[in-house]
C-alpha cells in the first residue's frame, strides 16, 4: 500500500489513534515519519478509554436541537447525559453558550455533513487497511440505536432524512424488530424502536492501534516514547521540536496531542477555542453470553454506548463540563449503570466494572480542525470530540494528503483552520 512521494522528515506529536493514524498515512505517501509521544506507549490517555463504536451512524454532534432543554432538564436528575461542575467558570460558560448556539438546526446539519463525510470515508479506509494487513481488533458489526419512548421514534422524521443525505444506510424498526434483531434485549424494559445502522459497529481501539504502531515500525516509522514536547518553533523552512531540553529539527510537524494541543499551538498565534469534555466508561466482562449483545448499541435519551469488545462490554458516554480532575462522578456512574441494567441485565456484574475518565478536546462545533495551521509546515488534527475513532482514518487520510501536497478525496469546507480565521 505504500506510495512513492517526495520524502519529508515529519513530526507527529501524540501516540493516540489520530496520531497513530496520522503516522500511517504519511508512511503511506512516503515520507519519513516519527511519532513523540509523553507516555510509555500509545494509547494510554484518550484512546485507552474509548468507547469502541466506530459505525458511521453514531458520527453526530452531541449539540443538536432541543440541547438547552435537555440539559436544564438533567440539572435536576439523578441520571443524565450531561453533568455541570461545580467550578463553572466564566469562559467555560462563554464556550457553552457557543456550543448550544450550534444546536439551531441549520448548523446540526451542516456539523454533521461535515462529520459523515470523515465517518463514510474512514469506513473504506478501514475495511481496504482489515483486508491488507489481516487484522483482528475484536470488531463487529452493527449498531443500534435504541429509544425509549413512542415520542423518540416519532421525532425521527429529520434525523434520518439527514442520513440518507449523507448516504448512511439505516433501517427504522419497531420494538418487536429491534429486539429481534438482537435477542439479548429479551428481558430489557420498554424498547420503543431501534435505528439499525448495518456498517462496522465496534471495535478495540487501542488493540487497533497497537497493531498499526507495529506495521508501522515495520515501515521504518521511528516512536519516541516518555517525551514531551514543550514547544513548536518554525524556523525558515523547517520546524524545531524542543523536548525534553533537546531540540528535534523536520520538515513538517504534525500537532494531534488532544488536550495540550491549544497550549502548544498558542505561542504560534493560533487561538483554538478548544474544551476538555470529561467523559466516562465502565467496562466489565461479559458473564452470560445468550444475555449479552451482539451489536454495539446508543441508548438514544441518554447518549450513552454500548460495545462488546471481545469478552468485555463497555459503556461509554456523559459529557462533564468544567472538570479538569480525574475523579470519577457520583451522577455519571449512576447514569451508565442505569443504562446497563436497563438493556442488559444479566450480561455482567456491572457493580464491579472498572471505571475510567479522561478528557475529550472538543470545539463548540464539535468538527474536527485538520491540515495546515497557516504557520510555517505545521498541521493539526485534533478535536475530534466523542466520535473520533468513526472519523480517525478519514481525517489521517486527509491530513496526509495536505501534508503532500495532493488534492484531498473528500470535500474540506469546514474542516480546515480557516473557518477560525
Amino acid at each position: 500500500m505504500i506510495q512513492q512521494q517526495t520524502q519529508k522528515q515529519i513530526v507527529v506529536i501524540g501516540g493516540g489513534v489520530m496520531g497513530v493514524c496520522s503516522a500511517y498515512f504519511l508512511a503511506e505517501a512516503g515520507h519519513q515519519v516519527a511519532v513523540v509521544e509523553q507516555r510509555s506507549n500509545v494509547a494510554e490517555e484518550s484512546t485507552l478509554g474509548n468507547s469502541g463504536i466506530l459505525s458511521a451512524g453514531s458520527a453526530l454532534p452531541w449539540s443538536a436541537p432541543g440541547m438547552r432543554k435537555a440539559i436544564l432538564a438533567g440539572m435536576f436528575n439523578q441520571e443524565a447525559p450531561n453533568v455541570l461542575n461545580a467550578r463553572f467558570s466564566p469562559a467555560l460558560w462563554r464556550w457553552m453558550r457557543r456550543w448550544m448556539a450550534e444546536s439551531e438546526l441549520q448548523r446540526f446539519r451542516a456539523h454533521t455533513h461535515q462529520m459523515q463525510r470523515l465517518a463514510s470515508y474512514s469506513q473504506d479506509l478501514l475495511q481496504q487497511i482489515e483486508q491488507h494487513f489481516q487484522i483482528d481488533f475484536e470488531q463487529s458489526p452493527g449498531l443500534l440505536r435504541l429509544f425509549r419512548s413512542e415520542a423518540e421514534v416519532a421525532a425521527l422524521g429529520a434525523t434520518q432524512e439527514l442520513l440518507t443525505e449523507c448516504g448512511v444506510a439505516h433501517q427504522l424498526l419497531d420494538g418487536a424488530a429491534a429486539r429481534a434483531l438482537e435477542p439479548a434485549l429479551a428481558n430489557a424494559g420498554n424498547v420503543a424502536g431501534g435505528l439499525y445502522f448495518p456498517d462496522i459497529g465496534a471495535g478495540n481501539c487501542t488493540l487497533f492501534t497497537k497493531q498499526l504502531k507495529a506495521i508501522l515500525q515495520g515501515l521504518g516509522v521511528q516512536f519516541h516514547f516518555d517525551s514531551a514536547v514543550t514547544a513548536i518553533e518554525p524556523q525558515g523552512s523547517r520546524v524545531a521540536l524542543h523536548i525534553d531540553g533537546q531540540q528535534l529539527s523536520a520538515d513538517a510537524v504534525v500537532c494531534a496531542t488532544g488536550s495540550s494541543s491549544a497550549k502548544l499551538l498558542k505561542p504560534l498565534g493560533l487561538r483554538l477555542p478548544l474544551h476538555a469534555i470529561k467523559t466516562y466508561t465502565a467496562t466489565a466482562a461479559v458473564k452470560n453470553y445468550e444475555d449479552a449483545p451482539k451489536l454495539a448499541v446508543l441508548d438514544s435519551s441518554y447518549k450513552v454506548t454500548m460495545a462488546r469488545i471481545g469478552s468485555r462490554i463497555r459503556l461509554a458516554g456523559i459529557a462533564e463540563f468544567g472538570a479538569k480532575d480525574m475523579e470519577i462522578d457520583d451522577k455519571a456512574l449512576r447514569t451508565l449503570l442505569k443504562v446497563a441494567h436497563d438493556w442488559f441485565p444479566d450480561a455482567a456484574n456491572f457493580n464491579s466494572a472498572s471505571f475510567w475518565c479522561g478528557h475529550t478536546p472538543m470545539l463548540a462545533d464539535e468538527v474536527p480542525l485538520i491540515g495546515h495551521t497557516g504557520i510555517n509546515n505545521v498541521f493539526v488534527n485534533i478535536a475530534h470530540g466523542g466520535s473520533g475513532w468513526s472519523m480517525a482514518l478519514g481525517a489521517a487520510k486527509v491530513l496526509a494528503d495536505q501534508v503532500s501536497g495532493r488534492p484531498s478525496e473528500v470535500d474540506l469546507d469546514g474542516l480546515t483552520v480557516a473557518r477560525y480565521r
